[in-house]
């Protein structure tokens, strides 16, 4: 049984714990003293040594207690400093809290008289106090209250279920995607905003984060209006500063008198949520308390009616309701001691005069007056009349089936006398006004930080409050088709019933119990919005992912939103200006119905991708339904608004494509850069391993770059030239290699690539970079050459600059690997080109408006260079020739009309010319030229077998003291001269090297002889006379030529005749501004077929 001794640790105290993966700070000290640092010394060179190198030396007994490190882990000791022990870890990861932005702490810090901030309690909530409570106040509120029993009366019992069932079945189905998310790890505060940013990205994060932002702001305003309305209509009528002079101005009056109050309520709640949000959060018990009695007391009042229904009189003229406050007895003629008299309502309908002889509105006299009861209970069968929908447009008057009615015409000034609809109805319509009532269900999420068991609480919490909230909605709609009368029902605002809210009616002991606890649970639903709005701003705003929203972060010294806030209110009173309940609710709907979209839409991707990550321990959830949900989220748009779905979706997409374009620099491993790997997995599986069709194929381009020694891009016009090749849109690879060992030159690997990838972003090049670490530069090249790429997405064509001064260069290795690497394409069948005199190359914002781009096609291999001006954006308005040489024994008539069909075919228009070059003999300049090349190679390679020794011997003192440095592209380490003074090297001499020294120095003159009288090789002679001959013709035809493409003649089979082949290129080029040497890669790229 293996023993186990835990050692009391003593922690330095520190109180930032920025996030669980960025632990900064490790504790690896098992002693309590404090004052000792730790027992492992650096030799300079990040190296760390030990004092002593056994752990029962005497010197360690005497520093007992300075034990640092724990006996049984001294396997690990030096690791310590970046891999902290498990205890360490542990109890960082218990410290952790993620109190909830905007609640406890600024509580305390606003109720604390001194600058210190109290430390802040552990996480105590429950499921009941911590989610479900919260959610049913955030669900129930306005619409419950004021609009349930018209929608009822509009789309009847079927169609109002139907309504219910579609928005409860959303939001329960975005609720099993939100428990997923919540449960799989720890979620802070920011709720929806936090899921789907680390879920789907910054891109989509942003985008949703401010719709859900919108639309919480919206909210606050639809419930100001609906506590204004409530205010206006029911509590204090006399209040109202406009009043209607006429029935068409009755509408505006009321919204004018909408905006002044609401703006003044908006005014009052901002200062309230900025002086202090403790307050809210304090009375938020209250204003739930207000919401659950009236819906008891809506329960009270339907059971209580199937005895005693209450008594509210219903005034009918004919089948049509009247306005009941506009006058006192519903009859038209009243008894006044024994004399029959006019009534008031007489009086509106007739002109004074004669009874017998009265001048009234002719509906009024062909129709009877009868009162009915506006509550005819549970049990009076009313519900078969409410089954059913009836849809009315505006200013289409209130009438009830079955009454008798004269079809007579009424006159238009006794309109305001009916009840009428004030808006058109229609099913979509009310479901927009509905689904409101149906949100909040956030609620949990955002009060993570509270509970005591978040994981457990969220789901559990937020189902059951959904469940509870459904099973009321859908009774309330049974209840309220089943004892209200249908006219009533669908009289929004009570009129028939004298002014009294129309769920008032029902509810028991009196409709007082309604109006007040409705106003409350509105006027703190209200609040709730003011105070989440601006904390969901500001927690996008310090995410820094849209910088235009970066002073919304910033706030008064306790952390409280105070920009965030002024915003809010802003955004809130344009609400408040639109002055409708039912012109603010869809657009609401619009943004919270984005948000729910895209949470079901984070857990179907996680849930399909199979992350490793994703473990929720919520397990009743499946990507099937979260797709469910996500169509119904989207049939919900456009079924209550198709225009405001299509403007909420253009706002969405444009705040995703803003923080795409502004490069939102966060890496939150979300879902999309996952499906991304797993498209890219799936795609990369799909492509041949084989090469692709030549219709298909495009130039996957391999650049190999020349770094200086301060790690910088020595020619940046090669990614330049790599940039305007993107019309291929093909792949780009940008690579380089360090000269030294993996395990030293590490960080100047990191630091090339660094260095690499800024200048691809400032050339606009859209690629991966790959640096390499190689003890050869050339076998590095070679390593870049074969294994680059992945899969059916590697390289084709290798880009490589020229080896500017070989000329000069004493040392072969600059060419040398020049040529290898030639070889090495060649043998890979890549194509290549080689951008000689690139720094004369146009940048990216240079454009050549005329001018020429020749090809010189002398060997076809491939098409490459007809396809190449092709796809070079800075040149398309540049005139293509192609000129191609005929030989004497060719028809250089049939020639040019033979390319100019097959130009024709391959659709690229461009002038052909044919070059005739007639066999001639070979010039003295040729002879001459090939001679001089030919002696000094001769010359170059004795020198290099004369100095054979001294390089030996000096290469011990160079292994000695060389340092790792950055190596060029075309050169091997060795390429480095250290100058040695002569004094400090040791030459060991032996009696043979003596001998050979002397005969070195008697053979010198007799080298120097045969140098003189060397005759050039007839191979030489020719290919310097072809090279000498094509430049004559191409100077003499493309010397104001914009750009030259030719063929790049292959190297030498035999070594020997390397450092010639870079002559005869010297020669091939010369007199030539900018020359694209190109070389296929023995296959056919371009095609006449579609």
């Amino acid at each position: 049984m293996p023993h186990f001794t835990v050692v009391p640790v003593k922690d330095q105290a520190q109180s930032n714990y920025d996030s669980l993966e960025g632990i900064n700070w490790v504790d690896h000290r098992d002693s309590a003293q404090p004052d000792h640092q730790d027992t492992v010394s650096s030799d300079g060179l990040g190296s760390h040594k030990e004092d002593s190198p056994f752990l029962n030396s005497a010197d360690a007994a005497s520093k007992k207690n300075d034990f640092f490190y724990d006996r049984n882990l001294a396997l690990f000791e030096e690791e310590l400093d970046i891999r902290p022990k498990v205890s360490s870890l542990l109890s960082r990861l218990v410290s952790y809290t993620n109190i909830t932005q905007g609640a406890k702490e600024h509580e305390e810090a606003e109720s604390a008289h001194s600058s210190r901030r109290k430390t802040p309690k552990s996480p105590n909530m429950g499921t009941l106090m911590g989610v479900y409570l919260p959610c049913l106040q955030n669900i129930f509120g306005v619409i419950l209250f004021l609009r349930l029993t018209w929608i009822v009366g509009m789309a009847g019992i079927m169609q109002s279920l139907l309504i219910v069932l579609m928005c409860c079945s959303c939001t329960m189905l975005t609720a099993i995607s939100m428990s997923a998310i919540a449960t799989n790890g720890v979620v802070p505060a920011g709720g929806a905003y936090f899921m789907i940013s680390r879920s789907l990205g910054p891109e989509f994060g942003g985008a949703v984060g401010l719709c859900f932002y919108l639309g919480t702001t919206f909210a606050s305003a639809m419930y100001i209006l609906g506590a204004v309305e409530i205010f206006l209509k029911y509590l204090v009528p006399q209040a109202a500063i406009f009043h209607s002079t006429g029935p068409p101005a009755s509408d505006s009056a009321m919204l004018n008198n909408m905006r002044v109050y609401g703006s003044i309520c908006l005014s009052l709640m901002a200062v309230v949520v900025f002086v202090g949000v403790k307050y809210v959060n304090k009375l938020a018990s209250l204003f739930l308390a207000c919401v659950i009695i009236s819906i008891v007391s809506i329960y009270a009042g339907a059971i209580k009616s199937m005895t005693h229904p209450p008594e509210f009189p219903i005034c009918m003229l004919g089948n049509r309701t009247l306005v009941r406050d506009r006058f006192d007895v519903c009859a038209k003629t009243v008894m006044k001691g024994n004399m029959t008299v006019s009534s008031q309502l007489w009086d509106r309908f007739c002109l004074p005069g004669n009874m017998s002889s009265p001048q009234c509105d002719e509906y009024f006299l062909q129709n009877n007056v009868t009162e009915i009861q506006a509550i005819p209970g549970l049990s009076s069968g009313i519900i078969r009349d409410n089954m059913w929908g009836d849809y009315q447009q505006k200013g289409e008057i209130l009438e009830k089936a079955g009454l008798e009615s004269s079809d007579a015409h009424g006159a238009m000034e006794n309109f305001g006398m009916y009840v009428s609809a004030d808006i058109a109805t229609s099913f979509t319509l009310l479901v927009g006004i509905f689904f409101p009532s149906a949100t909040g269900i956030m609620a949990g999420s955002n009060r993570s930080g509270d509970l005591r068991d978040a994981q457990k609480s969220i789901p559990v919490g937020t189902i059951l409050a959904i469940t509870t909230t459904s099973l009321v909605y859908i009774s309330s709609v049974v209840l309220f088709g089943s004892c209200i009368e249908g006219v009533v029902l669908r009289d929004k605002f009570g009129d028939g019933v004298s002014k009294t809210l129309v769920v008032g009616t029902l509810s028991w002991p009196s409709p007082w119990v309604i109006v007040i606890g409705s106003f409350f649970s509105t006027v703190g639903a209200g609040l709730q919005s003011l105070t989440g709005a601006p904390r969901l701003l500001q927690a996008i705003a310090k995410d820094n992912i849209i910088p235009f929203l970066r002073v919304f972060g910033h706030g008064k010294s306790n952390g409280e939103p105070t920009w965030a806030l002024l915003l809010t209110g802003l955004i809130a009173e344009l609400g408040i200006l639109i002055a409708s309940l039912d012109m603010v609710a869809p657009i609401l709907s619009m943004f919270f119905l984005m948000c729910y979209l895209f949470v079901n839409l984070a857990c179907a991707v996680q849930t399909l991708l199979r992350t490793p990550n994703w473990r929720p321990r919520f397990k009743y959830y499946h990507w099937a339904l979260s797709f469910l949900g996500m169509t119904m989220c989207v049939a919900l748009m456009f079924i209550s608004s198709w225009y405001y779905a299509i403007v909420a979706m253009f706002i969405a997409g444009m705040i995703y494509k803003y923080i795409e374009y502004q490069g939102a620099e966060k890496e939150w491993g979300d879902g999309i850069r996952g499906l991304s790997l797993s498209a890219a997995r799936y795609a990369l599986l799909r492509l041949e391993a084989g090469p692709p069709h030549t219709k298909n194929w495009r130039p996957q381009l391999l650049v190999l770059l020349k770094l200086d020694e301060d790690l910088h891009v020595k020619y940046p016009r090669m990614l330049t030239f790599a940039s305007q090749l993107k019309a291929g849109k093909g792949l780009t690879i940008v690579g380089s290699v360090v000269h030294g060992n993996f395990l030293e030159s590490y960080g100047e690997m990191q630091a090339a690539e660094q260095a690499i990838k800024n200048m691809m972003e400032i050339e606009r090049v859209k690629g991966f970079c790959q640096v390499v670490v190689a003890a050869k530069v050339r076998e590095g090249v070679v390593h870049l050459i074969q294994s680059c790429g992945l899969g059916g997405m590697k390289h084709n064509t290798v880009v490589m600059g020229w080896p500017y001064g070989w000329r000069q260069s004493e040392d072969p290795r600059a060419w040398k690997t020049f040529i290898n690497t030639v070889r090495c394409t060649t043998a890979a069948q890549l194509a290549l080109m080689v951008p000689k005199n690139v720094s004369f190359y146009p940048s990216n914002h240079e454009r050549f408006t005329d001018g020429n781009i020749d090809v010189w096609w002398i060997v076809h291999d491939g098409g490459m260079l007809m396809l190449l001006p092709f796809l070079l954006k800075v040149w398309r308005k540049c005139k293509m020739r192609i000129f191609t040489v005929a030989q004497m024994d060719d028809n250089s008539i049939q020639m040019k009309k033979d390319l100019a069909t097959f130009l024709y075919q391959l659709r690229i228009e461009a002038e052909v010319e044919v070059v005739e070059m007639h066999d001639s003999d070979i010039s003295a300049y040729t002879y001459e030229r090939t001679l001089m090349m030919e002696q000094r190679s001769q010359m170059l390679r004795q020198m290099r077998l004369s100095s054979a020794e001294r390089e030996r011997e000096a290469q011990l003192v160079k292994d000695r003291h060389s340092l790792v440095r950055m190596g060029s592209l075309y050169s091997d380490e060795e390429e480095e001269v250290i100058e040695i003074p002569p004094e400090k090297i040791q030459m060991t001499w032996t009696k043979e090297k003596c001998e050979a020294e002397r005969r070195n120095r008697k053979n010198a003159p007799e080298n120097f002889r045969e140098l003189m009288s060397l005759k050039p090789d007839q191979s030489n002679v020719r290919r310097m006379h072809t090279a000498v001959k094509l430049n004559e013709v191409i100077v003499n035809r493309s010397h104001d030529a914009r750009l030259v493409l030719l063929n790049m003649p292959g190297p030498p089979r035999n070594n020997e005749g390397d450092e010639n082949y870079m002559e005869f290129l010297e020669v091939l080029t010369e007199g030539l501004e900018r020359v694209l040497l190109v070389r296929g890669g023995g296959r056919e790229v371009i095609t006449i077929y579609s």
